[in-house]
């Protein structure tokens, strides 16, 4: 099937986001690399909303809703490159991906029809226990308990963030914007939000431009802010996101295997089981009744 070839891909290529981040971290801090691949990728795809014939009048007519979603886009990276800094990489590919069953809630309470059902229910209870038992202290070689435990914490804020900007997006007029216009907000705003702050903390002046770090920056700005997310909203024309959906769930199992695989990182036996509980939990929210 090839939109299960395809999202698959999309998948593998979103597990790999975290690890390509942590990888470089000593080269190039990971809010450097967010903000930098963000301003990238942003005037990549205004280049396609333009060749697109979405013009100027377009994105000012809804410039308002577009800074909301984009704050809430780069409060998210901005967590994650923050909790990078304490966390595992395969920790952050967990907890960011919490971010449907927080929309879900939120989805509920503010958007008429979108009333969660029993086994939805279900779910948010037994994803918010995984959350219990992942986040229980555990050490890791060079990081102590209680700096995973911050960034786990961070790694839910930023799927909270995430879950915002889809709320954002369902109650604006932006519901009604071709997605490329969506993320052209998205990533623009971060660029320009992230960036300056970059630049204060005085990130750039430790920055190195080894090759790893370009290699890494690369494939970020490329392959996942760029021709990923085109890729995703190329699929959404053609399929239902309730289709497509059900593969939500491989972007953390294959950040989990990355991270291990490629970082060596540890992996306790609570995070196992609290990440398959979940995983478990985002399977049953995202499922329709």
């Amino acid at each position: 099937m090839p939109a299960g070839i395809a999202m698959t891909g999309f998948c593998l290529v979103l597990g790999l986001q975290q690890v390509a981040i942590k990888a470089v971290a000593d080269d190039i801090t990971p809010l450097s690399q967010i903000a930098l691949r963000s301003l990238l990728a942003g005037v990549m795809v205004l280049i396609v909303a333009r060749i697109q014939g979405i013009g100027l009048a377009a994105f000012r007519g809804r410039l308002g809703a577009g800074i909301l979603v984009g704050l809430g886009f780069a409060g998210e990276f901005g967590f994650v490159a923050w909790g990078l800094n304490y966390t595992l990489a395969s920790h952050m590919s967990v907890f960011l991906y919490t971010a449907p069953v927080f929309a879900a809630l939120g989805l509920h309470l503010w958007v008429p029809g979108e009333q969660l059902a029993r086994h939805q229910w279900w779910g948010i209870g037994v994803a918010f226990a995984g959350m219990l038992v992942a986040m229980a202290p555990s050490a890791a070689p060079g990081a102590p308990a209680g700096d995973i435990l911050l960034g786990d914490a961070l790694g839910l804020l930023a799927g909270l963030s995430w879950a915002a900007t889809t709320l954002v997006v369902r109650r604006s007029s932006l519901s009604e914007a071709p997605p490329v216009q969506t993320l052209t907000y998205q990533l623009l705003t971060a660029g320009a939000l992230l960036l300056p702050i970059t630049l204060w903390l005085g990130d750039w002046q430790q920055a190195t431009s080894s090759g790893m770090a370009v290699a890494s920056m690369t494939f970020q700005t490329l392959v996942i802010s760029f021709g990923a997310l085109l890729l995703w909203f190329a699929l959404l024309r053609r399929y239902w996101a309730s289709q497509l959906g059900v593969f939500s769930f491989l972007s953390p199992i294959f950040g989990v295997l990355f991270g291990a695989a490629l970082l060596d990182e540890p992996l306790s036996w609570n995070f196992l089981l609290g990440g398959a509980a979940i995983l478990l939990g985002i399977v049953l929210v995202s499922r329709q009744a």
